[in-house]
């Protein structure tokens, strides 16, 4: 375990735990490297279960994901498949009622989001691991990737569209969000 430590303008010292399990220290400028010391090894429990956390946090994320093995070019092409079938009927539907036209919808195994919108070039692309979300939680993300298309931000406008084209997009959120958070812990 790597600490490090950074002197900062801060009236007091702070510490976290980053992704690789080390340790970040930030300490107000001038004060006494003992000083931070002492306060390390008074946090030292407190570090042990913060790390100790991150790892089955980390594994939690890893077991999720790990449900869709996308390793082999064969596992690739079959996830392909899946996500053609499954959200192309819903971009096709939905485009259709809102008045919109995706250029291109590309999938990719995006673990940091479920869609993204292009607004400039207006493609789509989708997650992956939409595959294991349950269908109206896809549906969602189809829809708000759409809105997208005729509202950029996430502004009201943006979400009286939401309320519009899917009016349970709050539950699927909702539901979506209890998958994110059962990874936290």
């Amino acid at each position: 375990m790597a600490i490090e430590v950074t002197y900062r303008r801060t009236g007091r010292l702070s510490m976290r735990i980053v992704k690789n399990g080390d340790v970040h220290v930030s300490a107000p400028i001038g004060m006494p490297r003992k000083d931070v010391e002492a306060f390390i090894n008074q946090h030292r429990d407190w570090i042990e279960e913060a790390r100790k956390k991150l790892a089955e946090r980390q594994n939690r994320r890893a077991d999720f994901y790990n449900q869709l093995p996308l390793q082999s070019r064969a596992q690739r092409a079959d996830a392909a498949e899946r996500l053609k079938s499954l959200i192309l009927p819903m971009v096709e539907k939905h485009s259709k009622i809102m008045g919109v036209s995706p250029s291109e919808v590309i999938f990719k195994p995006m673990i940091s989001r479920w869609g993204v919108c292009n607004t400039k070039s207006r493609s789509i692309c989708f997650s992956a691991y939409l595959l294991l979300l349950p269908d109206w939680c896809v549906e969602h993300v189809v829809v708000h990737e759409l809105c997208h298309l005729l509202e950029p931000s996430h502004n009201a406008r943006f979400y009286a569209l939401m309320d519009k084209y899917y009016p349970s997009w709050r539950e699927a959120r909702q539901e979506t969000r209890k998958v994110l958070v059962s990874l936290q812990g």
